[in-house]
């Protein structure tokens, strides 16, 4: 058997729930770090992207669930381990004003927790889809998993802000713990007797990990597909701590105004993710790499045009990014399809093992695409007026972009309806 359409819905909801809990660090205790307890802003920064350098760690899990014989429990028991790290973020919050030191020791395990967390239990879901799911059927559960995703990312971002007032510390843990609680107990429920009931192949040998990833390593689709997630990522990522201030600088937009552009941008991701899974999966129309390569040429396209924007100052900077989220949409949604797909090719089928691969170049792309957007952006205007600035890391953005396009043309042709047993070993 392979995933039904019921069983892909119930796997979503285990990513709702590691994007209920992740949007805690990334939203809530970020802002009450700078703006409650008056921190350098530089410290949840540089917390978040010690979580995603923990992620390195991700083939490692990948390959403990391919030759573990479930990977129902690296789900669970991860969501487990992410869940403690969420509390524990939120208890050294709360221990920051009765000393530094205390704060930040507390603070450094859970987000190392957090990294091991989601390292386990989201390498491991998506083998679990990349294994189960049904050829035709990759782009749209790409769709469904990470629209819930969103969903549970807002939904969780909204309903603790409500509850949140006033603030105080007992209440924030208190809703923490419900949130992680809550995201544990949903895990289990979700995920409970999927995988005994779907085809779910096992590695058989003992091979050790090292040597699996040197295989997996000297393929040659398998070496450039990680390149592109590198490369991809990182301009998909390299936009996320300027465009507010660009905004803001060249715009004129007020902080609630620049605040305001988050939802056309992830309006446009909503809708292209939307559009790309039924078009693929629904209507089947066109091919997985067809829709990677639009996705990144229409990205490009948009970061060209905010670019523009600036140097001509015209008021059309909602619309763009709106464009922009779209095409993001577009491209993720069939990145990921792409991913599932190409999960099970090589000598030896380890989709945990190579999930586990590109999760950590998408990680290290994460940290490493915010930080040198901002750095480029800083280090352009020391001698550039703003609007160049900006304009200058949008253009090195589309510019990744149009090579991640070249990337995807060659690297995935053939992959959109062929099942993994079809594909030649090694190639």
């Amino acid at each position: 058997m392979m995933l039904s359409w019921l069983q892909i819905l119930r796997l979503g909801l285990v990513q709702m729930s590691l994007g209920a809990v992740v949007v805690l660090t990334t939203s809530t205790l970020n802002r009450l770090m700078v703006v409650e307890l008056a921190l350098p802003a530089v410290l949840p920064g540089m917390l978040v992207a010690f979580h995603y350098g923990i992620q390195l760690t991700r083939p490692n899990w990948g390959f403990l669930s391919d030759r573990g014989g479930s990977r129902t429990r690296f789900i669970i028991g991860g969501m487990a381990v992410l869940a403690l790290g969420g509390f524990l973020a939120a208890l050294g919050v709360v221990l920051f004003p009765a000393g530094f030191m205390i704060g930040l020791s507390v603070s450094v395990i859970a987000y190392a927790l957090i990294g091991l967390g989601v390292g386990a239990s989201g390498t491991s879901l998506l083998a679990l889809l990349a294994t189960a799911t049904a050829p035709e059927r990759r782009a749209a559960a790409a769709m469904i998993t990470w629209l819930m995703m969103i969903g549970g990312i807002a939904v969780t971002a909204g309903t603790v802000g409500h509850f949140l007032e006033p603030y105080g510390a007992g209440r924030l843990l208190a809703i923490v713990a419900i949130v992680a609680l809550g995201a544990v107990a949903l895990t289990a429920l979700a995920v409970a007797g999927i995988e005994a009931r779907v085809k779910a192949r096992r590695e058989p040998d003992a091979m050790p990990f090292r040597q699996a990833l040197a295989e997996i390593w000297g393929e040659r689709r398998a070496r450039n597909f990680t390149l592109f997630v590198f490369l991809s990522m990182t301009a998909y990522f390299m936009q996320e701590l300027i465009l507010e201030p660009y905004a803001g600088l060249v715009f004129g937009f007020s902080p609630g105004e620049s605040t305001a552009l988050g939802g056309p941008q992830h309006g446009g991701a909503f809708l292209g993710m939307l559009v790309t899974g039924l078009a693929v999966s629904a209507l089947r129309i066109g091919s997985l790499r067809a829709w990677v390569t639009g996705g990144c040429l229409g990205s490009a396209a948009a970061l060209v045009a905010l670019a523009a924007l600036g140097q001509a100052g015209l008021p059309l900077l909602v619309p763009a990014v709106a464009a922009l989220g779209f095409f993001n949409g577009v491209f993720a949604v069939a990145a990921i399809g792409a991913m599932m797909a190409l999960a099970g090719e090589g000598r030896a089928r380890r989709e945990g093992t190579r999930m586990g691969l590109w999760g950590a170049a998408q990680a290290i792309a994460a940290g490493f695409g915010g930080l040198a957007g901002a750095a480029l952006a800083d280090i352009l205007r020391g001698g550039l007026p703003a609007a160049e600035a900006f304009g200058g890391v949008f253009l090195i953005e589309a510019g990744l972009f149009l090579v991640s396009a070249w990337m995807a043309a060659r690297i995935l042709g053939g992959v959109r309806m062929r099942p993994p047993a079809a594909l030649v070993p090694g190639e």
